[in-house]
């Protein structure tokens, strides 16, 4: 009677409720996300016998997945692209979100979101596309240098190496950075700063120590949302990395669709995600520890 009448109260409280309203999306995440998940993982611990797999337990494709030299290098070239693209342009992104922040008038602060989320109205395919013409051989960049002097051949190293994989990613995901620091600069109280300059700091210090802190929540959305998508990015690695420029996610695309090996290609996405989980936790936990200051 009594854990009846607690089920009562339970299913009559603002609790149930959320639960209640949280449900179909539990289910959606669970059935879209979770399950393929799971069925990767469970495929990377059997084994392959060309058009067959083979489900014994084993963790031979993990074993190949870190000691085979060219495998471990495209993981190390992809976790090196992301972290360029990354540091490329937050560093970028953080001055032009402050320039909107504190620079421009309120009455215009939209008009210059409105022009940060331009390039979002064009596919992420065409803009890609649009990267590999800018860079080519005979592209818009080679033919302005040409025509000003500056050079007397085309250049080669901007297109089909991880240069070119770097400038059309960190343009791709510039928005993506822009917003939260933006987010983040606008909620900073501006009578901190003010009274940061009346205890006599210089406008650097007074950045670094009042600024910078607040605003971290926004860097580090701003970090996660472009270095956790661009290691395994596709598209930009196929279409202007050439043969120097390929990323993990090709390696797994051409284990699944031409070599027929998904417990490799499994095992291979399941390794990628584990790094960059432990890689991001290890940024969240240096955020922190920078954020607390020294202990004494």
């Amino acid at each position: 009677m009594k854990n009846r009448t607690r089920w009562g109260h339970f299913r009559n409280s603002e609790a149930a409720s959320g639960l209640l309203l949280l449900s179909p999306t539990a289910i959606y995440a669970i059935l879209m996300l979770a399950a393929p998940l799971a069925t990767i993982t469970l495929y990377s611990v059997f084994k392959d016998d060309y058009l067959t797999i083979i489900r014994e337990f084993t963790f031979d494709n993990y074993i190949e997945a870190w000691t085979n030299v060219q495998i471990r290098t495209v993981m190390i070239r992809s976790l090196g692209v992301s972290l360029s693209v990354t540091a490329v342009t937050v560093l970028l992104a953080f001055p032009v979100a402050y320039f909107v922040s504190f620079h421009v008038p309120p009455a215009r602060k939209s008009m210059w979101l409105f022009l940060i989320t331009i390039p979002f109205w064009t596919s992420y395919l065409i803009r890609v596309f649009l990267w590999k013409v800018i860079l080519g051989y005979n592209g818009v960049v080679n033919s302005g240098l040409l025509g000003l002097g500056v050079i007397d051949e085309p250049l080669t190293f901007i297109l089909y190496n991880v240069n070119a994989v770097v400038i059309t990613l960190a343009h791709a995901y510039a928005p993506f950075a822009i917003l939260p620091i933006f987010v983040s600069l606008e909620k900073i109280d501006r009578s901190l700063l003010e009274a940061g300059l009346d205890l006599g700091e210089s406008k650097f210090r007074t950045f670094l120590r009042v600024t910078l802190p607040l605003a971290m929540p926004g860097v580090v959305a701003s970090v996660l949302i472009v270095f956790i998508p661009t290691v395994g990015d596709y598209v930009t690695p196929h279409l202007v990395g050439g043969p120097e420029g390929r990323m993990v996610a090709n390696l797994i695309q051409l284990q699944y669709l031409k070599l027929d090996n998904y417990p490799l290609g499994s095992a291979l996405a399941v390794s990628a995600m584990g790094v960059v989980t432990i890689i991001s936790l290890l940024f969240l936990y240096l955020n922190r520890r920078y954020l607390r200051g020294p202990q004494s």
